[in-house]
């Protein structure tokens, strides 16, 4: 490394993010981009450490320490290079990806760990702001065709991969613009959606097709993009929302968190509609039904939107601040986070299971609840034992209820029934080795194959099937 005893020298220095106060007041970005010699400082804390845990951590295997070392160097078109070997979309990974690098960071055995994400921004947006990034010439084309369903990060890194490869590559999105979860399900102030289009652009200008209004296994048959292409991936997402079956779950007020989400970042767009299908937490008091990022992110939508108050709850115990003894180093550390939103302001209550809505004429208006204790872990699931605490019912005042208790996989209706998809027990899509499902020539990737998880962990999904569509299509 550059400079080693670095570590030893320099603090960890975060970005500054706008005070709360003016950033619950827009929907853009909030936070200040470190300078170029503040990032060099922080590059140079990466150890000379021999086994680098960061790597191993990354889904996507990024060369961490090699780009560190470059930035404390200044090689930054050096950097970028290496970024972009590993990491289809930085840009996106730079800014919403919770870093399980930097909890193996073997600095942050007992230290603050190097701020590894902090510097992924700051390359990929450099290499944006001097020209770096240009369209890449493909030099041959193999004749090959692919059809890929679904411009969530999963679709698109695969088709980044598969045009790489010199193969013809259409993308089919059900949704009026391309990018799926990105474009639709993650806030503006977390991922503003110019970030999207810029990315977006220049993958159309190396050739990859992407069409819009096309809902697969609705409006487009499945077997007939079968016919047409010598390959389909299918990445749909894990989109069967899990619902709350408790009495007064139909009332008036109750909304899933995506159809929240989805709503507002169209809102966003100048989308337009009418106060009857308008879902808006404007004067209510919210309670968010689920603790994860989804659940996050609809608590700082919330809080923008003008609500009374913001009240979370999850089923499972609060989180420890540090690590237990069964969750050492390098694991990703299952300790208490506290998100931006949840700085904005939110009642946390954990160990909580929501018993019944109350309504009033169809309207609802209170949520009855209760506390819960937590015993042993079950030694044949796993699962953590509870009962409900004698005498700890409790009442509260809402006005709407939005679900953010995660998703149970793919739609099976549509073009999974169409081509018979095998799906596993967990009803995700089912795939060999190679991610190719069932039927010849059909991949899966993303939150369709392995279940609700990470948009980094959906990038190497999407990688993965682009080599094994390409094997296949050597074969073919």
């Amino acid at each position: 490394m550059g400079e080693i005893t670095g570590f030893m020298k320099y603090d960890r220095q975060d970005l500054e993010k706008e005070p709360v106060s003016l950033r619950i007041k827009h929907w853009r970005e909030f936070i200040r981009h470190l300078s170029e010699e503040e990032l060099k400082t922080q590059g140079a804390r990466c150890m000379d450490c021999g086994t680098p845990f960061c790597h191993w951590a990354c889904p996507v295997g990024n060369y961490i320490p090699e780009w560190n070392d470059l930035v404390y160097r200044g090689q930054w078109q050096e950097a970028l290079a290496r970024l972009m070997e590993t990491n289809n979309f930085p840009e996106i990974t730079g800014r919403i990806c919770p870093a399980p690098c930097e909890d193996s960071c073997v600095l942050a055995i007992n230290d603050p760990a190097v701020t590894i994400k902090n510097i992924e921004l700051f390359i990929i947006e450099k290499g944006y702001e001097n020209g770096w990034l240009k369209p890449r010439v493909i030099e041959s084309r193999t004749g090959k065709t692919v059809a890929v369903i679904g411009s969530g990060p999963a679709g698109l890194a695969c088709a980044d991969e598969l045009n790489k490869m010199g193969h013809q590559v259409t993308v089919y999105e059900k949704n009026e613009e391309p990018g799926g979860i990105l474009v639709y399900g993650i806030p503006d102030f977390k991922l503003e959606k110019h970030i999207i289009s810029r990315r977006l652009d220049l993958m159309r200008e190396e050739g990859i097709v992407f069409k819009t209004n096309a809902h697969v296994g609705k409006d487009i048959s499945i077997k007939y993009l079968l016919k047409e292409y010598d390959a389909l991936v299918l990445a749909g997402g894990a989109e069967r929302p899990r619902s709350l079956p408790v009495p007064g779950g139909e009332l008036k007020g109750v909304c899933q968190a995506m159809d929240y989400l989805t709503q507002q970042n169209r809102v966003n767009r100048g989308v337009t509609y009418s106060p009857k299908e308008r879902i808006t937490a404007q004067g209510k008091n919210v309670v968010v039904l689920g603790g994860g990022d989804t659940g996050s992110d609809c608590v700082g939508t919330a809080n923008r939107q003008g609500a009374r108050s913001v009240c979370q709850f999850e089923i499972l115990p609060r989180p420890p601040e540090e690590r237990g003894f069964d969750n050492p180093w390098p694991q990703w550390g299952r300790i208490y986070r506290k998100s931006s939103s949840h700085e904005e302001g939110v009642d946390q209550r954990y160990s909580v299971m929501t018993k019944s809505l109350i309504g009033e004429k169809g309207q609802l208006k209170k949520i009855s609840a209760v506390r819960l204790e937590y015993g042993p872990r079950d030694p044949q699931t796993g699962r953590m034992n509870f009962k409900e605490i004698p005498g700890s019912a409790f009442e509260m005042d809402c006005d709407m209820m939005i679900l953010a208790m995660g998703f149970l996989g793919p739609e099976r209706q549509g073009m999974l029934e169409e081509l018979d998809i095998e799906c596993d027990e967990r009803g995700n899509v089912k795939t060999n080795t190679q991610q190719m499902t069932n039927i010849p020539g059909v991949f899966a990737a993303g939150d369709m194959r392995r279940g609700q998880s990470l948009i980094v962990h959906a990038i190497y999904e999407g990688r993965r099937a682009a080599e094994g569509v390409g094997r296949f299509l050597k074969q073919t």
